[in-house]
């Protein structure tokens, strides 16, 4: 007889979740990080593939501890999840005063959103080997 069968806790999401509340909080503001020099903004492109990066890293990494579809499996969700709120969140822009929608924006967010998974799917990956290795 074999003892109760372990079930994935989706609590493993609530990281991703968290940030994902952040971009939202963050794009709601007209100035969102007033800290930041001004000349940073010229490589927006960039600071929305790093922030989507992060987005899909927790997703991959996320999935990946709640399903058994497997690694790629999870990885490709993400960069869906990423791709669509990237859009979601385009939209949202376009209605906050001092924002704006831009498609190109949205193309960094999913660009962001496949590194992201990539690099999650590589660590995960390197993990298990070496936890494969030490048993």
């Amino acid at each position: 007889m074999s003892g109760p069968v372990a079930r994935p806790r989706p609590t493993w999401l609530l990281p991703s979740l968290a940030y994902a509340a952040l971009i939202f909080a963050l794009s709601s503001q007209s100035n969102p990080l007033p800290f930041l020099p001004p000349r940073i903004f010229e490589f927006d492109k960039v600071l929305h593939a790093v922030e989507y990066a992060g987005l899909a890293a927790l997703v991959t990494w996320g999935l990946d501890h709640v399903t058994d579809a497997g690694l790629r499996w999870a990885a490709l969700v993400a960069v869906a999840v990423g791709s669509f709120y990237g859009l979601t969140d385009e939209v949202h822009q376009a209605f906050v005063p001092g924002r704006g929608a831009d498609v190109f924006d949205w193309c960094a967010d999913t660009a962001g959103s496949a590194l992201g998974a990539l690099l999650a799917l590589l660590a995960l990956r390197w993990w298990r080997s070496r936890a494969t290795l030490r048993a």
